[in-house]
């Protein structure tokens, strides 16, 4: 005789609806500490509601170069504009990329809406300057040697460590390294400079009488620098023109420069890019001029060679930071070799400097919106106000239609709530996340759907009372069908906030991201907390015993008697001849 099958028993937090409890309280307490320990406990606010100016810039292809508009071109000219931004000056300004072909500047309340449309809608500049003083990053102290801007005296800092690089000169010489080896056509970039170990440097402490004016301000403004600020590196050599001799901070601020004025531009190169040198089992950056480039690259490289360091360096300087500073040691021609101790990151991020310095992509103004801080308080204002109706509205109608269920209703959505405000807060610093007005919609819409699932829920619930049953049977049996409707409707919910998300740019962004945050936090509140509150409910004397408040009242709901078996009795037959 086959044994008799075993019913199958509830499963995970429905036997033990304590467990899923445990694990929702111990996920909202992580995240609320968090919140606090960073203290971040509020959400970044969008232009939009906070006051600013935000600008969209919309990438046009390059003529002759259809595959100009790509990641990595993207990513390089959002570089270039975040370090004009901050030559503004502005704290907490935003550049990224939104979509394929976008960039969004944020610039917050307190800047200049005009200036910063200039900035970043302008091309960035790259210059081949020649370089006459090389010294620390750091202030000079008042009374110290500063090195003179005419390139009369020498550098009070050497390079401590080089990179090597060759030209396609008709008859190269090689010159020894500090590597130890003999190359072609030497460019050395000075990579952390380091005090002089050859003496101490000549230079003229104070401006003579016979210095003109022009060049003592420059002395001064070089003594004054200070490199290992950013403000300072921002304000480097701010408004110089080509032809102008001027001051500049290397990338990483430990080295500021006293440049000549511009031989080369980087409209004069014509392509550079990072490969590696399978002999040598180094990483190198190949650059090659226009011809008009290359004679101008000939003719400075052909007096640079004559000279002593640091006056034989040649600066690549980017919006007037100094990304580079190779020495040359012979004449070079129509292209050249860096070489030397980079990464693979390093190279390319010198070969894109040196290919796309002058941005790789030209950009126009999509959009450009200026908000008033007041016009963003009231904003905010209103979308709360908003919000609160709207939450309102829905409490309203789940007590006077649910009764007593409401009560797990609004638990519910209070714990959606916190995690959806703490996640929000802690998304602004860890991925930029800022709430803007279509932000709020989404949150408010987000209220109807999160009570949407609950309201499928419960009317599965009624419908199995309806049906003759006893409260804590019915909130078991009508679990899985509703489990399934409420994951399809979040599901599509989801998939259209992805898609909404995919397909647009701008604040329209915020709105989906929103919409799909809540939609999923939906799913995981159900799960973890309604149904294992209903659980813990249908064991109480308030509802299980159909209290008129509850909600739950067989005679309310039209309930049918309550189905019972009964055992079946065999009719008397009558034996068989046989």
């Amino acid at each position: 005789m086959a044994a008799p099958k075993k019913g199958r028993g509830p499963s995970g937090g429905q036997g033990r609806p304590g467990r899923a409890l445990a694990l929702i309280l111990i996920a909202m307490v992580a995240l609320t500490g968090g919140m606090f320990l960073s203290g971040h406990t509020t959400p970044r606010l969008g232009i939009d509601l906070a006051g600013g100016t935000s600008i969209t810039l919309k990438a046009q292809p390059q003529p002759g170069k259809p595959d100009a508009i790509n990641q990595t071109n993207m990513d390089t000219a959002v570089s270039i504009i975040e370090r004009r931004v901050n030559g503004l000056g502005v704290s907490e300004a935003e550049v990224q990329t939104q979509g394929r072909d976008n960039i969004i500047v944020n610039i917050p309340k307190g800047t200049n809406s005009k200036q910063a449309r200039e900035q970043v809608g302008t091309t960035a500049q790259l210059y081949f300057r020649p370089v006459l003083a090389v010294t620390e990053g750091k202030a000079t102290p008042a009374g110290t040697a500063t090195p003179s801007a005419s390139g009369s005296t020498k550098p009070s800092a050497s390079p401590s460590t080089k990179e090597t690089a060759s030209g396609s000169s008709p008859t190269p010489k090689a010159s020894a390294t500090t590597q130890g080896r003999a190359v072609t056509g030497a460019l050395t970039k000075d990579t952390s400079p380091s005090p002089s170990t050859s003496g101490t440097p000549k230079a003229a402490a104070t401006p003579s009488a016979s210095v003109d004016p022009a060049t003592a301000a420059l002395q001064q403004k070089f003594a004054a620098l200070d490199c290992s600020t950013k403000t300072g590196r921002a304000k480097a050599g701010a408004n110089a023109k080509p032809t102008d001799t001027t001051i500049a901070c290397s990338s990483e601020g430990d080295a500021k420069y006293v440049l000549g004025p511009a031989e080369v531009s980087g409209t004069d190169v014509d392509s550079a890019k990072a490969t590696i040198d399978q002999q040598r089992g180094m990483w190198i950056v190949q650059m090659d001029f226009t011809d008009k480039g290359s004679k101008k690259f000939q003719a400075i490289t052909s007096k640079l060679s004559t000279q002593q360091s640091p006056m034989n360096q040649f600066a690549i300087a980017l919006d007037g930071e100094v990304v580079s500073a190779p020495q040359v040691n012979q004449t070079l021609s129509g292209s050249a070799e860096i070489s030397g101790s980079f990464t693979q990151q390093s190279a390319q991020d010198l070969a894109n400097v040196l290919s796309y310095g002058a941005l790789p992509l030209s950009f126009h103004e999509d959009t450009v919106t200026t908000v008033t801080a007041a016009l963003g308080g009231e904003q905010l204002q209103a979308g709360l106000i908003a919000g609160a109706i709207g939450l309102a509205l829905v409490v309203i109608y789940l007590v006077a239609y649910y009764r007593g269920l409401a009560i797990i209703a609004l638990l519910s959505l209070l714990t959606s709530g916190v995690l959806t405000y703490t996640l929000m807060a802690l998304l602004g610093p860890a991925i930029g996340f800022a709430l803007n007005l279509p932000a709020v919609c989404g949150a408010i819409v987000a209220i109807g759907i999160t009570a949407d699932s609950f309201i499928v829920y419960f009317e599965r619930i009624r419908d199995e009372i309806r049906d003759g049953r006893t409260l804590r049977p019915a909130v078991e049996r009508a679990w899985p069908r509703a489990r399934r409707t409420i994951l399809v409707s979040d599901f599509v919910s989801f998939l259209a906030a992805a898609v909404l998300f995919i397909v647009t740019v701008g604040k329209v962004q915020g709105f989906a991201f929103t919409l799909g945050l809540t939609t999923l936090l939906d799913v995981v509140v159900v799960f973890l907390f309604t149904k294992p509150v209903m659980t813990l409910m249908a064991r109480t004397k308030f509802f299980s015993s159909g209290n008129p408040w509850s909600g739950l009242d067989p005679k309310r709901l039209g309930a049918k008697p309550p189905l019972r078996r009964s055992r079946r009795v065999n009719a008397p037959t009558d034996p068989k001849e046989a």
